[in-house]
């Protein structure tokens, strides 16, 4: 891993820089709920999300005593080259897996992936570790299953926002079961200090979703909550992909300089002009950088050993 802003952010970014500030010049920056109420006032005014062609297939998966519902898409080609599970954002409270429903459509056809998206339990109806336990559930299930079900033992993880926690989470998990099923992981812009502890995290020390996500939990600092507190040693290579306008940056350039020390292979880039969530947007920087996703998890999809159908 090199340090410095010459070497994190690509030069071919520049390009898209002057677009992606007028895009966010006339686009009102969002913001999380501040109480239980406008929580779920953001939830009620939630738009349905897209559908994809052709639909997800949609399931329980079962595990170890405990089930957790996925969306399943599979390539268009018929063939499967990998399998990713993809773990949505929405800060713990909002979202689900038919959110990403466009967005893992596309990853599956083209990369020849199934792509496997968790619904998993939502804050705070349903605060840690409630979360973090149905991502382990569907990631048990692929370590065990997919080669039956998609012919192939090629995985990968990831996740944007909170997903990006969850995922981490999740890998941290499987790591301490012994299982290495998972050959590489995605991290978008997740959180990883909810403790509020630490430099970056004292920047959203303030967000409700926090308190809803934690719940009774008093020492916020537990690994499981906070990744940024973790032995992360013993993890697969991960990409980390963040703005660098995003109030996050803080928190994963020190997600990605612990995992380096840890002797983790990590790929850290860095979108200029680029706010939180900006893979989401209808920019071209946006664009580069799910390219970038594509290219290199094609990449280290095909570095890994295993079974394809």
């Amino acid at each position: 891993m090199e340090f410095g802003l010459v070497h994190l952010t690509d030069p071919r970014l520049a390009g898209f820089v002057a677009e992606s500030r007028a895009f966010y010049a006339r686009r009102v920056a969002g913001r999380g709920p501040s109480s239980p109420e406008e929580l779920r006032a953001m939830r009620a005014m939630a738009t349905a999300p897209a559908p994809s062609y052709p639909p997800a297939v949609v399931e329980v998966v079962c595990t170890g005593g405990r089930s957790a519902p996925v969306r399943i898409h599979m390539p268009a080609s018929g063939e499967v080259a990998g399998v990713f599970l993809e773990i949505h954002g929405g800060g713990f409270y909002l979202g689900s897996a038919a959110g990403s429903d466009v967005r893992n459509r596309n990853l599956a056809d083209a990369l020849g992936l199934a792509v496997v998206s968790v619904d998993y339990r939502l804050a705070p109806e349903h605060p840690w570790p409630a979360a973090p336990d149905d991502c382990e559930t569907a990631a048990l299930w692929l370590a065990d299953h997919a080669e039956h079900r998609f012919g192939t033992t090629k995985l990968s993880i990831g996740g944007f926002s909170a997903g990006a926690t969850l995922a981490m989470t999740a890998l941290l998990r499987l790591r301490d079961r012994g299982i290495t099923a998972y050959g590489s992981a995605v991290l978008q812009f997740g959180t990883y200090d909810l403790s509020a502890q630490t430099p970056a995290g004292r920047l959203i020390a303030d967000e409700y979703f926090l308190d809803a996500y934690a719940g009774s939990v008093e020492d916020r600092t537990h690994p499981d909550l906070s990744p940024i507190y973790a032995d992360v040693t013993g993890l697969p290579p991960v990409l980390v992909v963040v703005g660098a306008d995003d109030v996050l940056l803080e928190d994963n350039l020190a997600m990605a300089v612990r995992l380096s020390a840890a002797g983790v292979d990590v790929n850290l880039r860095i979108y200029p002009a680029s706010p939180h969530g900006f893979t989401g947007h209808a920019t071209p920087m946006a664009r580069a950088a799910m390219d970038d996703i594509e290219s290199w998890l094609h990449r280290h999809l095909q570095l890994q050993c295993g079974s394809t159908g």
